[in-house]
């Protein structure tokens, strides 16, 4: 396998699927191995050293949540987990034990492929530092290291959680983050916030920023979208 070819480990059980996931991520330049069972899918982690696992949470011997637990006990892999659940306590459970994100099916997969790029982006070594992490969509730049926001030439003053939003809508640009998943990125878990917090805050930030922040589309009935 190419050392230049980023690689995606996809554990699912159901055939069809897995096939159909499998081929999208290779029509998008990434090397892809299939597990079907969570014994296969750890031994296949261990030996093939990916660069991102798409992870099935309901399996036929080890369900997501286990296989989860496991590799982070020894590995940082980035993983997105799959779910057929619409339940809150199954995405909440699942980052916990170190996921770093979830869709739920049935998926559109052409999201999958960009949650993975998305993913792979933020993973990526020279993200991984924020004081030189920066996003810049035109005249609007953003300094993770200063935690300073300007549009041009002019400055403008963020609250944390207002910093923290943009930072991800921004960082997500195109994608669709529900108010579930920005709660849980931005706020966590150990705070019960009520979904209008990320309509106002995302009021706040329309308004703050102007005509850059028009760039934040709402989508009727799921979330949130920074357009390009």
């Amino acid at each position: 396998m190419s050392s230049s070819t980023q690689s995606v480990l996809v554990v699912e059980d159901e055939a069809s699927i897995a096939s159909f996931v499998s081929l999208y991520l290779k029509n998008a330049g990434y090397e892809v191995r299939t597990a079907s069972n969570g014994t296969d899918a750890l031994a296949s982690a261990q030996s093939e050293q990916p660069s991102l696992i798409v992870l099935d949470l309901m399996l036929p011997d080890i369900d997501g949540i286990e296989i989860c637990r496991r590799l982070r006990q020894k590995s940082d892999v980035p993983i997105l987990m799959l779910t057929a659940r619409d339940e809150d306590v199954d995405k909440i459970i699942g980052l916990e034990v170190g996921a770093d994100d979830y869709m739920t099916k049935p998926f559109n997969p052409r999201e999958l492929v960009a949650r993975v790029k998305s993913i792979l982006r933020r993973a990526a070594p020279e993200r991984k530092e924020p004081e030189s992490a920066v996003l810049q969509h035109g005249d609007l730049v953003i300094d993770a290291g200063r935690r300073e926001v300007k549009v041009g030439d002019e400055e403008i003053q963020l609250a944390p959680k207002e910093f923290d939003l943009l930072w991800e809508l921004l960082d997500h640009r195109g994608l669709v983050l529900t108010r579930d998943q920005l709660l849980e990125r931005v706020w966590g878990y150990e705070r019960l916030v009520e979904t209008r917090s990320v309509d106002v805050h995302v009021g706040r930030l329309r308004s703050k920023l102007k005509t850059a922040g028009r760039q934040i589309e709402t989508v009727v009935g799921l979330g949130y979208r920074f357009v390009d």
